[in-house]
C-alpha cells in the first residue's frame, strides 16, 4: 500500500507500472488492471523497480540539456530494453533464477554508458573524439554502472551482475543472474543474424551453466519474439 502511494504521486511512473501490469507478457490472465495497488501487487517489487528505472531514464532522455546526444541515448535505451526482455525470456526458461530480477539487471546493464555519455560534454576534447569516448565507455562502463546501481540501493547481486556481465571467464558453482545477463547481452548482438551466434558463444561459461546451446538460443530469439516485443513496449521502448 505504501509503495502504491509513492507510485501514485507521479502520473508518469504510475503509467509505467500499469503498462507492465497489463503487458501480455506478465499478465497471463489477460484481465485489465485499473487499480494501482492491484497493479503493484501483481507485478511485485522487482518490476516496480524496473518501472521506476524505465521512467527515470525516459526523463533523462528528454532532458533539454542532453538534446545534443539524444540519438546516442536512444540507441543505448533500445539496447537496454532488448537485453532486459531477452534476460526475462532466458531466466523464465532456467531453473532457480528470478526472471523479474533478470529483466531489471538487463535494464540496468548499460547505465554506466549512459552516465559517461551524459557527462562527456563537460570534457569537450573527449566528446569531440568519438573513438576516445567509445574506448572510455567500453573500458569503464561496467565498473561505473556497478557503482551507480550500488549507490541507488539495489541488492548487491544486481550491482554485481552489472559489474561482472562482461567477464566471460567467470567461475561460478551454479547459474545465476550474472550468467543470464552475460548471455542476454551477447544474444542481443545477434538478433536477426542468429547464425553468427554459435561461433561467438564458444568458451563463454555462462552458456554452459545455463545449459544453452545454439539451437536453444535461436529458439528463444525467434520463437519468443512476440513476448520480447511486448516486454519492450511495456518498458517504454
Amino acid at each position: 500500500e505504501q509503495i502504491a502511494r509513492v507510485v501514485s504521486s507521479d502520473a508518469g511512473l504510475a503509467a509505467r507500472v500499469f503498462a507492465l501490469a497489463n503487458s501480455a507478457a506478465l499478465n497471463r490472465g489477460g484481465r485489465t488492471i485499473t487499480d494501482l495497488k492491484t497493479a503493484v501487487n501483481r507485478i511485485g517489487h522487482n518490476n516496480v523497480r524496473t518501472a521506476a528505472v524505465s521512467f527515470a531514464i525516459a526523463q533523462l532522455r528528454r532532458a533539454a540539456e542532453l538534446r545534443h546526444i539524444a540519438k546516442e541515448l536512444e540507441s543505448l535505451w533500445q539496447e537496454a530494453t532488448m537485453v532486459a526482455a531477452l534476460a526475462h525470456a532466458i531466466a523464465s526458461r532456467a531453473r532457480g533464477i528470478n526472471a523479474d530480477e533478470s529483466m531489471l539487471a538487463g535494464l540496468l546493464h548499460n547505465v554506466g554508458k549512459i552516465y559517461i555519455l551524459a557527462r562527456a560534454h563537460r570534457h569537450a576534447p573527449l566528446f569531440q573524439d568519438p573513438a576516445a569516448l567509445g574506448q572510455v565507455m567500453r573500458d569503464w562502463h561496467a565498473n561505473v554502472g556497478k557503482a551507480i546501481v550500488d549507490n541507488w540501493g539495489f541488492p548487491e547481486h544486481l550491482s554485481e551482475a552489472v559489474g561482472e556481465h562482461e567477464n566471460i571467464d567467470r567461475q561460478a558453482g551454479h547459474p545465476d543472474v550474472i550468467d543470464v545477463l552475460t548471455v542476454a547481452v551477447m544474444m542481443s548482438s545477434f538478433v536477426g543474424h542468429e547464425v553468427d551466434l554459435e561461433l561467438n558463444m564458444q568458451g563463454v561459461k555462462a552458456f554452459w551453466r545455463l545449459e544453452l546451446n545454439n539451437e536453444k538460443c535461436v529458439h528463444i530469439m525467434r520463437d519468443c519474439a512476440e513476448e520480447i516485443a511486448l516486454l519492450r513496449t511495456a518498458l517504454g521502448d
